[in-house]
């Protein structure tokens, strides 16, 4: 990778993370990391061109038939591809097809950019990552063998300590917050070549005392009523929480975006 690249383009692919849930901004929309990163980009480049193709709770084959041509045909510099995690999450998941569709995507992506880059997605410390840690696992294998083969970047984000922590996801507990979205932007800045801005983005925050177990019922109540709940009825009635929606950001444009927050752990 070379040191302090110049690049001109990026074009993001994918569902919620890269979308990113759940970084809000005042307006009601959201930031995530790609919008850092994209703003980072855009501040060493004059004239810097950014799309978001990504949507939530879109499945590694909707990603391939909405979103991977698209991306082709504009030829960024930078084409970032993280998906198929949604599928491994779900009840029943063939990992075949999975791996399969996300070979396609890679295949069809590696040639239209200078660099691909791919990610080994964080996890949330707790029991529905031990659930499905084993496909999760087996998807991240496909990651680096297809990354290996077509020079693609891959991005652990999965083995940073910080990222498990619970108090760097929102309260849905299957987003991160504004703090963690900052990390993975500083994660893929970092593995693009560019000087830090953040040396510590994989250190845990410092430990702080847990909440106690009236407050942990509390939470957990409050998630299963407004996340577990109309998540499992999504689920049942064949529906996602992306239906109809556009992608965040369908066309490569200069980017005029949030000014990226300055490094350190946000407020």
């Amino acid at each position: 990778m070379q040191t302090n690249p110049t690049y001109t383009s990026l074009v993001a692919v994918g569902d919620s993370f890269t979308e990113g849930m759940s970084d809000l901004l005042p307006d009601g929309t959201y930031r995530g990391w790609a919008d850092l990163l994209a703003g980072r980009m855009a501040a060493h480049s004059p004239g810097f061109r950014y799309a978001n193709l990504a949507v939530r709770g879109k499945l590694i084959g909707q990603i391939v038939a909405e979103q991977v041509e698209v991306a082709a045909a504009m030829r960024p510099d930078v084409i970032t591809l993280v998906g198929g995690l949604n599928d491994t999450l779900r009840p029943k998941c063939d990992m075949g097809r999975v791996r399969a569709l996300l070979t396609e995507a890679v295949e069809r992506l590696a040639p239209s950019c200078e660099q691909l880059v791919l990610m080994r997605s964080p996890g949330r410390q707790g029991p529905v990552l031990e659930r499905f840690r084993p496909r999760m696992e087996e998807l991240f294998v496909c990651v680096e063998e297809l990354a290996e083969k077509h020079g693609a970047l891959v991005v652990d984000l999965y083995g940073a300590p910080s990222l498990g922590d619970p108090r760097l996801w929102d309260v849905d507990r299957l987003h991160l917050s504004a703090e963690g979205h900052r990390r993975v932007a500083e994660a893929v800045w970092q593995g693009l070549g560019h000087e830090p801005e953040d040396t510590e983005w994989r250190t845990p925050l410092p430990l702080t005392p847990p909440p106690g177990w009236t407050a942990r019922r509390i939470a957990d109540a409050r998630f299963a009523r407004q996340h577990l709940v109309p998540w499992i009825a999504r689920r049942l009635t064949g529906r996602s929480s992306g239906d109809g929606l556009p992608p965040k950001r369908p066309e490569l444009l200069p980017y005029e975006g949030p000014t990226p927050p300055s490094a350190g752990p946000s407020a």
